[in-house]
């Protein structure tokens, strides 16, 4: 049986965390990969003192893990927010959110061979779920790939992609991407307090989005991914006027409601001259894991018959599971280890480097 990381987490569910639960049931544990009976993850502690007590459990997670069948290594890092911002430099005196500066009109971003938005017509459809794991999927193919978080009100990829701490500036004028599972990310998550809100109005919003796009040190990138809050508001406004992008996918599950919304997602894109690379039909088969049984829960085959009707590439479909779940959940997207839902995601990153999208 191949090693998975469910089979890892699990026997980390089983190490005593200093001050009571496991690695897993205290969300410890982040950047989990597993490349040919290599396993490496990260510890993150919640400070320098966690930090330094942390030994007893490492041994013990390399005995645990050491002992699953085809592990051949163990790498564990350990980390604290003090340990990692003290590493990585000073922390950026940098405001974001502010007025945007004037422009004459979409520019590129240097360093970054090709800009694609991942959109939706409404939430629920797993749009930012599709863009961490295509960005992951992307990276373990050989690209270099970037993936901004562009959902200002409801930043989502620092915890699915197990990122976290404020991103360094080694100048004071720029900010310096985290990296996760190869990929480089920013996010406004990562420059606030969990779960504080952003209450903006929208210069404030284009200001922060301009930021983040021409004051972050993305080079060198073959392709970033940027994923849009749900709808056709500020965001894909400011970043249709000024940012040149090579298109757009668009996310939507089967039924009739979710692509009444993805064709005015799709509108807005041709109003704002960003071309549509195609559409991804997500949720779209859940296979029961105790008796093998295919269900459709929103329909099946919606977003490919939309899409020849409107005569743009079907780029796939990726199944309903419970494992993309928990795999986000614990900031390690499912298309970092095998199944079938790592192929599918697989498949529509191939795709997408062999039409030269990306």
């Amino acid at each position: 049986m191949a090693l998975t990381s469910d089979m890892v987490m699990a026997s980390l569910a089983e190490v005593p965390a200093p001050g009571g639960g496991t690695l897993a049931s205290r969300d410890m544990v982040r950047a989990l990969t597993i490349e040919g009976g290599v396993v490496r993850f990260v510890i993150e502690a919640a400070d320098a003192a966690s930090a330094a007590a942390m030994s007893e459990a490492e041994a013990e997670a390399k005995r645990r893990i050491g002992a699953l069948p085809g592990v051949a290594q163990v790498s564990i890092a350990t980390t604290a927010p003090s340990v990692r911002e003290a590493s990585r430099g000073a922390a950026p005196d940098l405001k974001i959110g502010r007025h945007p500066t004037p422009q004459a009109g979409p520019e590129p971003v240097a360093g970054v061979d090709r800009i694609i938005l991942v959109g939706s017509g409404k939430g629920g459809v797993g749009k930012s779920t599709l863009t961490s794991n295509l960005a992951v999927a992307l990276a373990r193919q050989g690209r270099r790939v970037g993936l901004l978080d562009a959902d200002i009100y409801g930043p989502s990829q620092p915890r699915m992609m197990g990122a976290s701490g404020k991103p360094p500036s080694n100048d004071g004028k720029t900010l310096e991407p985290l990296t996760a599972h190869g990929v480089k990310l920013m996010s406004l998550g990562l420059m606030l307090p969990e779960g504080q809100a952003i209450i903006w109005r929208g210069p404030m919003l284009m200001g922060a989005m301009q930021q983040m796009l021409g004051q972050v040190n993305w080079a060198p990138l073959d392709v970033l991914l940027i994923d849009l809050p749900p709808g056709t508001g500020d965001v894909q406004l400011t970043l249709g006027q000024k940012t040149k992008s090579d298109g757009a996918i668009v996310v939507s599950t089967p039924q009739d409601v979710a692509l009444i919304d993805a064709r005015r997602a799709m509108d807005a894109f041709r109003r704002l001259n960003t071309p549509i690379i195609g559409l991804v039909e997500n949720m779209s088969t859940y296979i029961c894991p105790n008796c093998g049984h295919e269900a459709h829960p929103f329909g099946h085959g919606g977003v490919a018959d939309e899409a020849a009707r409107i005569g743009v590439p079907f780029l796939g479909e990726i199944p309903l599971a419970l494992e993309v779940r928990l795999a986000g959940d614990r900031g390690v997207p499912v298309a970092s280890g095998e199944g079938p839902v790592a192929e599918a995601y697989a498949r529509l990153a191939r795709g997408l480097i062999e039409s030269g999208k990306a």
